[in-house]
């Protein structure tokens, strides 16, 4: 018979950011904890959350664990009987070791020959004296981007239990009875207040709402379903998507009433809709406030200071414009609404305030003015000061817009311009009390100050895009015509910060990456896989010269010298590395990424934008006959030049092509040479769809090829002969990419 599992684990209050990643690996984790003590769940591992628990419930556990059948083997047969078919004292050692005679050993084969064995069989253990164990495996396989020491053990002999924050209390019951497992405290640590967690029968509601007795008392449960009853009875709603869905409800109600919507900020920027139900457990809105003469202050500083200080919602009119109010979500259900708003308001008021005085500070010394004072910021110990920083960009800048994206002399200067104001707002009190508007608030005082929209634009948007999507800021609308200046001056910033730091030995690895290097990347390839789309033109920009342009700037200030190529590799793997990323993010699959990416410096000479354009026209086609066919016959052709050649074959156009005489030699021959043409013509006019059918049509020739010729032939020029053929066949189809990649069978 199966039973049910019931799992929460309650502690202190978990970070909201998360809650989301917690909820998944609880699952994952208890399930694989089952599994691995054979107790394997006969039914989908659900889970909860809310921000004092982790809930796992598991519908149908088994009662006993499956019987586990061992096999241990002893020593070959051979040396395990003496000629007349005695024992010799090697196997009778090895019975003896397992508890048995010799003529319960077994004969079995294997790879070596044949060994006698023994079969060991293990009757499963009953699932309550083994959920102790899971439990404890679980408690030890959560992984918190910050965990604790809170003067917690377990009894594995393994020290101190390290978690996101204290356990309080452990609901952990299989078929509605207490499965016996407790966190011990340490010597130094028991008192009379500090003492073991135990698991228990008991789950514990709201902190400070209850409809009798006291808020947050024990409630004892038996079930999931009790569970979940009792909780929402005693003000905590256990799933999420019921709170978000409460949330949005009363948010959406409270802003009619105010005769206006939620701000589109929160949904296209904030993420703070997605944020506040990991926040609250019981949850509800109420509406606020502020001074109107606050509307005067720019909308970034407002919503700035409601959602990612205060976590409110700001309000806006039908006609899109701040009104002066604000939804709050709290954590209980109010008795009195005013009361709460009130409070809330006096916080909103005070840090309006200060944004307020600061706006007005700010505005009486010019952005250029404040260039100089970024020498006092030090951007990284070998890279120097921001002011360094912004010198280098600004040169950069001029550079891409002028070289590498094509932009007459005035775009190349207002690049340069923009370039060098970008972090000039890093030295004003505003960005200093609110880091998030650094870049944006450049733009706003830029535009104040009465700059040209192509400078000021370029500033408040450098630092995006952040996003793959194709759709994700900046747009073509927001930008206008800034698009190409605003181009220059993003990737010369983001490629100086990436040169730079891989330069000063600052590379991420595995998860690290505390200069956010990777989403930098990602903007670099965001803008020139789009750029096309978003400034209107044809111009689609190659990463590599504009790497190593960024490159001879760095160097200049660390001292002039090339780059190794161990460097070149590390930087051409880091920017693929993005690149295959931001193509899974668009629908592609791994063969066809794989097939346009599986070289590393094509991005030195072929621009991102054509990459992704072939990767999903190959995805288009790769699953016809004919092409599939042409695939096949080019991974052959390959596998079979690289073990004749190896490495040899760097130019092998050299070899006795005049030994080719065979009609279907000759006939590819000519297909070669056509489809070649064909191929390079087609990507130069950036028609992927073109070359691809002309790589479909040598399928009739290569089928002949490989039906009438054998290549691996007793004369050596012959030989080399058809090997050119193919590897010249191989080296013009892989100007589109490796199509072997998209080849599933073994060729």
């Amino acid at each position: 018979m199966d039973r049910e599992l019931l799992l929460e684990i309650g502690c202190e209050e978990l970070p909201a950011s998360w809650l989301p990643g917690l909820t998944n690996q609880v699952g994952e984790v208890v399930a694989a904890q089952l599994r691995e003590h054979r107790l394997a769940p006969e039914s989908p591992v659900e889970t909860y959350s809310t921000p004092r628990r982790l809930t796992v419930r598991v519908v149908r556990i088994p009662e006993r664990q499956t019987d586990l059948e061992e096999v241990v083997n002893g020593p070959p047969v051979s040396a395990a009987f003496k000629p007349d078919g005695t024992a010799t004292p090697a196997a009778a050692g090895f019975a003896a070791k397992q508890g048995v005679e010799v003529g319960a050993l077994e004969r079995i084969q294997t790879p070596k020959g044949e060994y006698l064995g023994f079969r060991k069989r293990q009757r499963g253990k009953a699932a309550v004296d083994v959920l102790p164990a899971v439990l404890g495996g679980t408690l030890r396989g959560l992984a918190f981007p910050k965990a604790m020491h809170w003067d917690a053990t377990l009894p594995d002999g393994r020290g101190d239990l390290l978690f996101g924050r204290p356990i309080r209390w452990m609901l952990y019951i299989y078929g509605g009875r207490v499965v016996p497992f407790a966190i011990a405290r340490t010597a130094a640590a028991q008192t009379g207040q500090v003492q073991d967690v135990p698991t228990g029968a008991v789950t514990y509601g709201h902190r400070f709402l209850t409809t009798s007795g006291r808020a947050g008392r024990a409630i004892k449960v038996r079930s999931f379903d009790e569970y979940k009853a009792r909780l929402l009875e005693n003000f905590v709603i256990l799933e999420r998507a019921e709170r978000h869905n409460k949330i949005a409800r009363e948010l959406d109600a409270k802003a009619q009433r105010l005769q206006g919507r939620v701000s589109r900020t929160v949904h296209s920027e904030s993420g703070l809709l997605l944020e506040v139900p990991d926040l609250v457990e019981y949850p509800s809105v109420v509406a606020g406030t502020f001074a109107l003469e606050f509307l005067e202050l720019p909308d970034e500083v407002l919503t700035t200071t409601l959602i990612h200080h205060q976590h409110y919602f700001p309000v806006e009119g039908d006609d899109g414009r701040l009104k002066n109010a604000f939804l709050a979500v709290i954590n209980t259900e109010p008795d009195n609404e005013r009361t709460i708003a009130r409070n809330a308001e006096r916080v909103v008021t005070a840090r309006l305030r200060d944004a307020r005085f600061f706006w007005e500070a700010d505005r009486k010394i010019a952005l250029e003015s404040r260039v100089d004072r970024l020498a006092t910021l030090l951007f990284h110990r070998k890279l120097g000061t921001y002011k360094e920083k912004s010198e280098r960009i600004e040169r950069l800048a001029a550079w891409i817009a002028r070289e590498a994206l094509g932009a007459d002399a005035a775009t190349a200067q207002a690049a340069a311009n923009a370039a060098r104001l970008a972090k000039a707002d890093l030295a004003t009190d505003m960005v200093r009390e609110f880091p998030e508007l650094q870049g944006v608030m450049g733009g706003v005082y830029a535009h104040v100050e009465g700059l040209p929209q192509d400078v000021w634009k370029a500033i408040y948007f450098h630092y995006l895009p952040i996003g793959v999507e194709a759709d994700a800021p900046p747009t073509r609308a927001q930008l206008g015509k800034a698009a190409i200046t605003w181009a220059a001056v993003s990737l010369a910033d983001k490629l100086d910060t990436i040169v730079g730091l891989f330069a000063a030995g600052e590379k991420p690895t595995g998860s690290r990456d505390p200069y956010a290097l990777r989403r930098a990347a990602q903007g670099v390839m965001k803008t020139l896989v789009d750029f096309e789309h978003i400034t209107g033109t044809d111009k689609r920009p190659v990463l590599g010269p504009m790497l190593w342009e960024a490159h001879q700037y760095v160097q200049a200030q660390l001292g002039p010298r090339e780059a190794t190529q161990d460097e070149k590799n590390q930087l051409w793997s880091f920017f693929m590395e993005r690149l295959r990323h931001m193509m899974q993010a668009r629908g592609l699959g791994y063969e066809e990424i794989q097939a346009e990416t599986a070289t590393l410096d094509v991005l030195e000479t072929v621009s991102p934008a054509d990459l992704l354009d072939r990767a999903q026209e190959l995805a288009r086609v790769r699953t016809t006959p004919v092409f599939a066919s042409v695939a096949e016959a080019y991974k052959r052709a390959t596998n079979i030049v690289a073990q004749a050649w190896g490495d040899k074959d760097a130019h092998p156009w050299r070899y006795n092509a005049d030994r080719l005489s065979e009609p279907a030699e000759t006939a590819l021959r000519a297909a070669i040479d056509r489809v070649g043409d064909d191929i390079r013509n087609a990507l130069r006019t950036r028609q992927p769809n073109r070359a691809l059918s002309a790589i479909a049509s040598i399928e009739p020739q290569l089928a002949q090829f490989f039906s009438d010729v054998r290549v691996m032939v007793d004369d050596p020029a012959l030989q080399d002969a058809r090997l050119t053929l193919l590897a010249e066949l191989r080296d013009r189809i892989s100007e589109y990419g490796d199509i072997s990649a998209i080849v599933t069978k073994q060729v």
